[in-house]
C-alpha cells in the first residue's frame, strides 16, 4: 500500500509539471491554420532580438555564477571556522532577499546611483550592467549561501584547514585548492538555481532598461500569439541544456579529481 501512494504521488506530479508544457508546446505548434507547423518557433528564431537578449541574460547568469562564488564560499568557510556564534545572523541576512521585493531594491539602486549622485552607474551602460549584476547576485545569495553552507557542513571544516596549515598553506590555497573542490557540488545546486534565476527575472531588468531576456519574453507575449509559447518552450529547452552542462562540467572534475 506504502508503495502503490508513492507511485501515486509520483504520478501526480509528472502530470502536475508536464501537462502544462505539453499544453505549452501543442499550442506553439497551431500557428499554421489547420496543421501543426514550426512556424512560431521559425519566427522566435529568426528574430535577432532573441539571440541579443538570450545572450546577454546567460552572460548575466554566468557571471552572476561567479560574483556569487567569491562571495558566499570564503564568507560561508569563515563563518564556519571563526564565527559560528554569527551564523543566525549571516542566515538572516541571507534570507532577505527573499522578503525585500526586487522591485525595493531597483528601485534602492536607481536612487542611490543616478546620474546626479556621486557614483553615478545608471549614466552609463558598463554602470547599469554592473548595478544588474549585484541585483542579480543578492537575488541569488538565498539559494548560494544556503548549498553552500549545506556542503560545508558535511565537511571537518577545522581539522581539514589545521592540515593545510600544518603543510604551509596560505587562506587562498586553503579556498582555492582545498574548499572550493570539496564543496563544488554544492555550489553548482547553487549555481543551477541562481542561472534559472537569472534567464527569467524581468523586474530589475526593465526598470534598469537592460537588453535581458525577461523583459523580452514580457514584449513578445504582449504582442504575439503563437510565438510566446514558443519562446517558452525554447527558454526552457536552452536552460535545461545550460545546466546539464554545467552538471557535466561538475562531474568531470570530480572524475579528474578522483583520478588524481
Amino acid at each position: 500500500m506504502k508503495r502503490l501512494w508513492s507511485w501515486a504521488a509520483l504520478v501526480i506530479g509528472a502530470l502536475y509539471f508536464l501537462l502544462p508544457l505539453i499544453g505549452t508546446i501543442e499550442f506553439s505548434l497551431r500557428m499554421r491554420r489547420g496543421a501543426y507547423s514550426l512556424d512560431a518557433y521559425r519566427s522566435v528564431l529568426a528574430d535577432p532580438a532573441f539571440r541579443a537578449t538570450f545572450g546577454y541574460s546567460v552572460m548575466m547568469a554566468l557571471l552572476t555564477i561567479v560574483l556569487g562564488v567569491v562571495l558566499v564560499v570564503p564568507t560561508a568557510y569563515w563563518v564556519r571556522l571563526r564565527l559560528p556564534r554569527l551564523r543566525p545572523v549571516i542566515e538572516f541576512v541571507t534570507l532577505l532577499p527573499l522578503v525585500i521585493p526586487a522591485i525595493v531594491v531597483v528601485f534602492g539602486y536607481i536612487r542611490l546611483y543616478n546620474t546626479s549622485s556621486i557614483l553615478p552607474l545608471t549614466g552609463t551602460a558598463g554602470g547599469t550592467n554592473i548595478l544588474l549584476l549585484c541585483g542579480y547576485a543578492t537575488l541569488a545569495l538565498p539559494y548560494m549561501y544556503r548549498a553552500v553552507d549545506t556542503g560545508l557542513s558535511t565537511m571537518d571544516v577545522r581539522s581539514l584547514t589545521e592540515a593545510a596549515q600544518s603543510l604551509g598553506a596560505g587562506w587562498v590555497r586553503i579556498i582555492g585548492r582545498l574548499i572550493l573542490p570539496n564543496v563544488l557540488g554544492a555550489v553548482m545546486s547553487g549555481a543551477f538555481l541562481s542561472f534559472a534565476i537569472v534567464i527569467g527575472e524581468f523586474t530589475m531588468a526593465a526598470l534598469l532598461n537592460r537588453p535581458a531576456f525577461g523583459p523580452y519574453m514580457q514584449l513578445l507575449g504582449a504582442n504575439r500569439a503563437y510565438e510566446p509559447a514558443a519562446l517558452a518552450v525554447i527558454a526552457f529547452a536552452v536552460t535545461w541544456g545550460c545546466m546539464g552542462v554545467m552538471q557535466l562540467i561538475s562531474r568531470l572534475a570530480g572524475v579528474r579529481k578522483t583520478a588524481t
